[in-house]
């Protein structure tokens, strides 16, 4: 129902899995996630061949023009899941657990978790938090639901950390990092995001567990790296963390060909002949002159 829908008809593409992302520590090659939150953008970078495909709670932020990604919903999710599961033949799909999705209770985290998976046709979900959510994380890898653990700068903790700052600088915080991640694997993660921490950090946290750990802002010594779909692409404006790469500029791309469309339609020279149907002709119908 929720499966790619741009494959020639009775073709299979081989799906990247949750067992085949935990090895890719010991065997390689690092790990490529971005984000996606539509059928397009998913099919374009399932073409490109990344291994995961995330619908974050960015959607907040980054297609509902929101200042952090609070206020996203579970059902929310679920939509942005189920048309990038269209768009995918071979990447895996993860799904971020939103802000109070599963902070309340272990039963709480386990509904939603089946609600992305049920209804965003999710292949595991994401989870913000160390120790403090390991408890939630063993319940739900323990009926089968695939989570990945995400910590350093979590966004839903905003708020809690005085805005988007950098963790794990002091020696404390940079051992409270390691201690989330042990105790995330412990409980059954399969992979773990590194958001924003010094890379030395980032390389300790890599050495300590035997999960991936994938990072964003968080240096080179991590197994793989993620970015936001709109981030790689140069299609943000304004202000990028210093972490963010644009490998191209498609934002300018877009202003330039929507200004080019904008001009053509004012100097009535869009569409031309090439770009209108024409009606067909009448069978037996005699052709008049412009004089009759």
């Amino acid at each position: 129902m929720y499966g790619p829908t741009h494959l020639p008809k009775g073709e299979k593409q081989r799906k990247v899995t949750v067992p085949e992302i935990r090895n890719r520590k010991s065997q390689g090659p690092s790990i490529a996630m971005v984000t996606a939150y539509d059928f397009t953008m998913a099919r374009l970078l399932d073409e490109a061949g990344v291994d995961i495909v995330l619908v974050g709670d960015s959607l907040g932020m980054i297609v509902q023009g929101l200042s952090n990604t609070l206020p996203v919903t579970v059902d929310e999710v679920c939509y942005h899941g189920r048309a990038v599961a269209r768009g995918l033949a071979r990447a895996h799909l993860v799904g971020d657990m939103p802000f109070m999705s599963f902070q309340a209770s272990t039963a709480q985290a386990i509904e939603n978790a089946g609600k992305l998976m049920k209804e965003g046709a999710f292949e595991s979900v994401k989870i913000e938090g160390g120790m403090e959510v390991a408890d939630r994380v063993e319940a739900m890898v323990s009926i089968g639901i695939p989570v990945m653990g995400h910590i350093g700068l979590v966004p839903q903790r905003v708020h809690a950390f005085g805005g988007f700052r950098v963790q794990g600088k002091t020696d404390e915080g940079a051992d409270r990092i390691v201690a989330d991640a042990i105790a995330l694997e412990q409980a059954g993660v399969y992979a773990i995001v590194l958001e924003a921490m010094p890379a030395e950090v980032a390389s300790r946290v890599t050495r300590a567990v035997n999960v991936p750990t994938i990072g964003i802002g968080a240096g080179r010594g991590c197994d793989g790296q993620v970015l936001v779909c709109t981030d790689l692409l140069g299609m943000s404006r304004g202000h990028s963390p210093r972490f963010v790469k644009h490998f191209a500029e498609v934002g300018d791309t877009i202003v330039n060909a929507t200004q080019a469309f904008i001009d053509e339609v004012r100097a009535g020279t869009f569409p031309d002949k090439d770009h209108e149907y024409q009606a067909a002709p009448v069978a037996g119908a005699v052709r008049r002159t412009a004089s009759e």
